[in-house]
């Protein structure tokens, strides 16, 4: 084709009432966009900007009281107000769907096989069964899983986030697809994989010809992959433009504040590892007594199946200096969140010691235990999941004053509207309930609340890592603001090499449980020593699709080189 695959002209979506004489909600305002054959259309924008609305109503995947008007046309069909029949033909049939969240979309009772089989068989229903899972092995393959027999005859349980993500992309691609829509596919991923699965989009575009719709609020993972941009905000695009030009020069006000809000990394320099000098010690940036110290640390997890036991981290050792930020990098499985919850005593070491304050936690039982926790506070990666639904917020926050203090009820409600001020969200939110906050808002609740009790230490689990970058940047903002002030360290743990690179003052990178680098974050981040670092710096997208070309090909040539 020549033509557009799929054309979206002056899209309106306006959804009803809650009473049956209120007029409808518009959220989205007029948006008009074309994918091309064999090129990919980023879609960028915050939460509740209208992106994903946009991409539901294509396939007329929208709730019954959604009103959609304007013009959708895939391959000159139209497709507003077409009959169910034609929507089902279209659906994983000429357009393909990449959903963020696989384990929710694929069903938990069915092995992957078959599920790609049987959205094969939907839209080719003469095809016989081994037909099918010929078919099924072959799509498999076309996106590199490394045991296609396996993976079909696996669970969805059974297998790892990117293996999800690969078995989501094949059963979207199983019918030859004209189009793909692919909302947020690598939002919840590890930075290697992330690479992988973008590499995996770029490779079908360019081999298959087909038009991709990429959602996404990261502005990286578009510099990446996209050959065009349109900007969303508030169910309106506000700019559109080639990838390239859109990065170098950005015309809205909007797309600016967008970059401007992304972590970024300096360039990366690699050089062959052995020539290289030694690692610092960590010790040496720690104060006489720190905060928080680990040596040679072990966590075993036992349990039905795992024999002697399954050695999560070994021979950890980490100091956390007064006042001081230290990122705990790695991919998913490598240790970082076992070594967090060591270190706020939620597991016993298995060898090794784990001091607070000087003091060994191992050791403390009952009372003694209770006190020093006190000494800790912990953000953990969802607040929605950590606060609970049925406490207000002003509860929450003051509940460890509850517990750990002798202030009366009048004096704890001084406290929270103090702690809401002090994470610039207002005294007047106590009364609300977390479903009524959004997620930036709830993650400021957090950090109130671990910052409640003045800690020594703050552990901060991935607490950024489902936020708006602009959101992401006001969390970082503010625990640094919020450490500067009350002077406690803080761990922070993440995935998001940037990230770390913009809160800490040194780093250590975890790999299968063990530190394999540690130094300063500038140092680290710039001028990696070790293999697996390396690998990992040059998985992260930058904002800049030259920079990031560039950085595409170092990650290609070591994914040549072996990791130790």
């Amino acid at each position: 084709m020549t033509g557009p695959v799929l054309s979206i002209a002056d899209l309106r979506i306006a959804f009803a009432g809650p009473e049956a004489d209120s007029p409808p909600h518009e959220v989205v305002h007029g948006v008009s966009l074309d994918l091309h054959p064999g090129r990919v259309h980023g879609l960028v924008g915050e939460s509740g900007s209208g992106k994903s609305v946009t991409a539901m109503s294509v396939l007329g995947l929208l709730p019954r009281s959604a009103r959609v008007s304007g013009s959708i046309r895939l391959a000159g069909d139209e497709l507003v107000g077409a009959p169910i029949d034609r929507l089902r033909r279209a659906r994983g049939g000429q357009v393909g769907m990449i959903f963020q969240e696989p384990m929710s979309a694929l069903n938990p009772v069915f092995r992957i096989g078959d599920q790609i089989a049987e959205a094969i068989r939907e839209h080719h229903p003469q095809t016989r069964h081994q037909a099918a899972l010929r078919r099924v092995f072959d799509l498999l393959g076309m996106v590199e899983v490394s045991d296609p027999v396996r993976i079909a005859a696996s669970y969805p349980h059974e297998l790892s986030g990117g293996q999800l993500q690969r078995a989501m992309i094949a059963m979207a691609i199983s019918n030859d697809p004209v189009a793909l829509i692919a909302d947020e596919p690598t939002t919840a991923l590890d930075v290697t994989v992330q690479a992988q699965i973008l590499a995996l989009i770029r490779d079908l575009k360019d081999r298959l010809g087909t038009a991709v719709l990429l959602i996404t609020h990261d502005m990286g993972v578009v510099a990446d992959v996209a050959d065009d941009v349109s900007v969303m905000k508030d169910g309106e695009i506000v700019e559109s433009a080639p990838a390239e030009l859109l990065y170098r020069r950005p015309q809205a006000d909007y797309t600016r504040r967008l970059l401007a809000a992304v972590p970024r990394l300096e360039s990366l320099v690699i050089t062959e590892a052995e020539e290289q000098p030694v690692a610092e010690d960590v010790r040496v940036a720690a104060a006489d007594v720190p905060a928080a110290e680990i040596t040679g640390l072990d966590i075993r997890y036992h349990g039905r199946g795992l024999g002697a036991g399954l050695l999560a981290c070994h021979d950890v050792t980490l100091v956390i200096g007064r006042g001081e930020t230290v990122g705990l990098v790695g991919e998913s499985g490598s240790g970082k969140s076992t070594v967090g919850r060591a270190l706020a005593g939620l597991i016993p070491p298995s060898a090794g010691t784990v001091r607070i304050d000087g003091v060994d936690i191992s050791r403390l039982r009952g009372r003694a235990l209770r006190r020093l926790r006190t000494r800790i506070g912990m953000v953990f990666q969802d607040p929605a999941s950590s606060l609970n639904p049925r406490h207000t917020i002003g509860r929450s926050i003051g509940e460890p004053l509850r517990l750990h203090s002798d202030l009366d009820p009048a004096a704890r409600r001084r406290e929270v509207a103090r702690l809401l001020d002090a994470v610039q969200l207002g005294s007047g939110l106590a009364g609300r309930y977390p479903h009524e906050l959004s997620g930036g808002q709830r993650q400021r609740v957090a950090i109130a609340r671990a910052l409640s009790m003045r800690p020594t230490l703050l552990i901060a689990d991935e607490p950024t890592s489902a936020l708006d970058v602009s959101v992401q940047d006001q969390i970082l903002r503010l625990i640094s603001d919020l450490r500067d002030e009350l002077g406690f360290a803080c761990l922070f743990i993440s995935h998001d090499l940037a990230v770390i690179g913009e809160l800490t003052s040194r780093v250590a990178v975890m790999r299968r449980g063990e530190i394999v680098e540690t130094g300063p974050s500038r140092e680290v981040l710039h001028h990696p020593r070790d293999p697996y670092t390396q690998r990992l710096l040059a998985a992260v997208p930058v904002p800049d699709p030259r920079e990031q070309a560039e950085r595409r090909r170092q990650w290609l040539e070591l994914q040549q080189l072996p990791v130790g």
